[in-house]
């Protein structure tokens, strides 16, 4: 992987993170679960330790396998949102990578809508 990539993931992520004050973490993660690019914002803890956050990657990678097998009958996954006590948590799949990042779980469903529709539009070609 050249620099010029890292960087670009580097800004990505910061980028979803900068979208809104309430957004907590932001990952790029390849198809094997490993994360190629991820930044807890500032200022907010993280809810799961390094290991268990590796270990969550690679469990989304599986699951999007496993949801492929449902594409031919319902179409393509567009995004996953898992509503949890201490945080929403956000998947969107691009072509070559899944973007993975969580906000604080109080925020409007629609002001959740708006962000996916942005992040997916800032992820389309990673």
């Amino acid at each position: 992987m050249s620099a010029k990539q890292k960087i670009d993931l580097l800004k990505t992520v910061q980028h979803i993170l900068n979208l809104d004050p309430k957004m907590r973490f932001a990952a790029i993660i390849d198809s094997k679960g490993n994360i190629r690019e991820a930044i807890m914002k500032a200022g907010k803890t993280s809810l799961k330790t390094q290991k268990e956050e590796e270990h969550f990657c690679k469990q989304v990678a599986q699951r999007r396998a496993m949801r492929k097998e449902f594409d031919k009958s319902l179409g393509k996954v567009r995004y996953v949102h898992v509503e949890r006590e201490k945080v929403s948590q956000m998947v969107i799949y691009t072509k070559r990578n899944i973007v993975y990042f969580t906000m604080e779980p109080e925020m409007p469903i629609n002001t959740k809508i708006r962000l996916i529709t942005k992040i997916k539009k800032i992820t389309a070609d990673i």
